[in-house]
């Protein structure tokens, strides 16, 4: 292929993925992934890398504009859910390999949709009458790390429902503290694929490149919404997720 007939359309793919990424501060890996395995021919192992190479920076840039825009100033207690994230990811994976992963797949694909189905309906739950202590957030850090490990997605979608529910924050906040969770593993994991050199660096760098372009724009998108617009509107967005994780 040439540059025209791969790079071009990874920026495109980039600029909207790192659009809604700001919008719902994710990585956009849950769209990525089949694109690259489907329209570029890679095995999974190598579209995983690349889309983490599109991730990282996209993440880290996300990340910085949330906490501008919405410092939440969680301190220890959110360095703790990054710190908690990055080792259960680490450790999830080596564990992931002897599970099935149509299995592991189809849970959390029901997972997803019913949480986001709830946020939709805001009748599920999810709110707790009395918040729990900021002291126990790392313990979404073991959740979102345990998803991203096993699954290679997620992380920000499962913490984002719990720090809502669980302890009151609301649903910008929130998405600011999920980035911090996601964003160290997703450095970590790409390390990981760099040293088996299974990352199409020129692809990679082309989606992440388009994702830079777009993301501000996206937070900026996110900050002018109303709380219960985000929070349905990201709702919506784990019943896709769920959908398509169960196409796959």
């Amino acid at each position: 292929m040439d540059i025209v007939s791969t790079a071009l359309p990874a920026l495109a793919l980039g600029a909207v993925l790192g659009f809604f990424g700001g919008v719902f501060g994710i990585g956009g890996g849950i769209i990525a992934i089949p694109v690259l395995v489907l329209g570029y021919g890679m095995d999974q192992a190598t579209a995983q890398g690349t889309a983490l190479a599109m991730m990282v920076p996209n993440l880290v840039m996300a990340w910085w504009r949330y906490v501008r825009r919405n410092p939440v100033g969680l301190g220890w207690a959110a360095a703790g859910v990054a710190v908690v994230a990055t080792v259960t990811t680490w450790s999830a994976a080596r564990i992931a390999h002897g599970l099935d992963p149509t299995l592991l797949r189809t849970l959390f694909a029901l997972f997803l949709m019913a949480v986001g189905l709830g946020q939709l309906l805001e009748r599920f739950g999810w709110t707790a009458r009395t918040p729990a202590r900021a002291a126990f957030m790392p313990l979404v850090g073991l959740a979102g790390g345990c998803s991203m490990g096993l699954l290679g997605v997620g992380g920000g979608l499962v913490a984002t429902p719990l720090l809502t529910g669980f302890f009151g924050l609301g649903q910008r906040a929130a998405q600011s503290v999920a980035l911090a969770l996601v964003t160290p593993s997703a450095a970590a994991a790409l390390a990981s694929y760099a040293g088996e050199r299974s990352v199409d660096w020129p692809i990679g760098l082309a989606l992440a490149l388009g994702g830079i372009a777009t993301v501000s724009a996206g937070v900026a998108v996110a900050h002018a919404c109303s709380e219960r617009a985000l929070r349905r509107s990201f709702g919506a967005m784990l019943v896709l997720t769920g959908l398509l994780l169960s196409v796959r």
